[in-house]
């Protein structure tokens, strides 16, 4: 797993690559909460483009976030997600939670 961050105004944009899966969930969660903590930001994007595979470990720690995210005030947003990593956010019911969309920009603007 690769993670690449960026602060923008009250945003934190996380680029996720590789698999989100129970083998890298932990430290997903850690360096994820380690950023939002020293950033001191409101809201988080999660752009998942080079996501390949996501599993329920990665679903439960994007959710973990989304409930951190939404109890400071802020929005969470996925932004990039290939179709067969969007078809398990849908299928888990995340999509209903929180709004994906095709870019970074369209992202940003949404939250």
């Amino acid at each position: 797993m690769q993670l690449e961050f960026e602060h923008i105004n009250k945003t934190l944009i996380v680029r996720v690559g590789g698999e989100l899966d129970l083998a890298v969930a932990e430290s997903f969660r850690n360096e994820v909460e380690g950023a939002l903590e020293e950033q001191g930001v409101q809201n988080l994007i999660l752009n998942l483009k080079d996501v390949s595979f996501i599993d329920s470990s990665g679903l439960g720690v994007i959710l973990g976030r989304y409930k951190r995210i939404t109890q400071v005030g802020g929005n969470m947003a996925i932004a990039e997600a290939e179709p067969q990593v969007r078809r398990i956010l849908e299928l888990s019911g995340i999509l209903r939670i929180m709004g994906a969309y095709e870019t970074e920009n369209a992202a940003l603007d949404a939250v």
